[in-house]
């Protein structure tokens, strides 16, 4: 792989295969797929729609695609776009902190783990919460600002191999309290908790060889501590949509 500067989404070119790969590079990143999933209820109308923001390789997918929605991706990379579209998301170029869509363009705005990539967090909030229509709901998840996320994220997880040496800043890993703070500013009141992924999961993933165990290895468990990642839910308010 390159040697890029931390955080460059060009890593993501370069880590393109590792997005379905079982047991690869980016396994955990399918077990916070399927907790933001689970969050985001089937669609109220036919119809609407649901903005991944940040949607990579199109993780998401397989756990709402029988929920109803038009299923839209938003990522600056080609790489991830293409293999989104081939699981049947529609797939758009741009940035969270410029999304290329219509005030109030989605009844369900997902953001997983995009937050603590991006540098300008009340602008991409900001964003999230513009194509978002009056009681339409944001999921999101991200990594917090705390010494022991930067330890377990960066110095552990790069050395064992459970994130990509480089893949984040830890300068831009965002405090739940500023979240909820930017989020409440745009009418978006966001109630957050923590999660950990599975012990059994996570050790058939750091010490098992690829491949010797169907997916999904593990899953995340919701948690009391919020001091490396957590994830949030909230409603616009305002009008609904009649």
């Amino acid at each position: 792989m390159r040697l890029l500067p931390r955080n460059d989404p060009r890593q993501y070119d370069d880590l393109a295969g590792e997005w379905w790969r079982p047991g690869g590079t980016f396994e955990l990143l399918h077990w916070l797929a399927a907790a933001r999933g689970a969050l985001v209820p089937p669609a109220g109308r036919p119809g609407e729609v649901l903005v991944d923001a940040g949607c990579g390789g199109g993780l998401l997918a397989p756990h709402v695609q029988r929920l109803g929605y038009r299923h839209v991706g938003v990522d600056l990379r080609r790489s991830g776009l293409e293999q989104s579209a081939d699981r049947g998301v529609t797939p758009v170029t741009g940035d969270v902190t410029a999304l290329p869509l219509a005030d109030g363009a989605a009844d369900v705005v997902v953001a997983g783990e995009v937050l603590e990539h991006v540098s300008d967090l009340p602008v991409a909030v900001a964003e999230l919460c513009r194509v978002l229509r009056p009681g339409g709901l944001l999921v999101l998840d991200t990594v917090n600002d705390t010494r022991v996320s930067r330890f377990v994220t960066v110095t552990l997880g790069e050395r064992l191999g459970v994130a990509p040496i480089g893949i984040h800043d830890p300068d831009l890993f965002v405090d739940p309290g500023e979240l909820t703070a930017e989020c409440a500013k745009h009418g978006v009141r966001l109630r957050v908790r923590g999660l950990r992924p599975s012990a059994v999961g996570l050790l058939r993933w750091l010490f098992l060889p690829n491949g010797t165990w169907p997916r999904p290895l593990g899953r995340m468990i919701p948690s009391r501590s919020t001091a490396v990642v957590y994830q949030g839910i909230g409603r616009k308010q305002g009008e609904e949509r009649e």
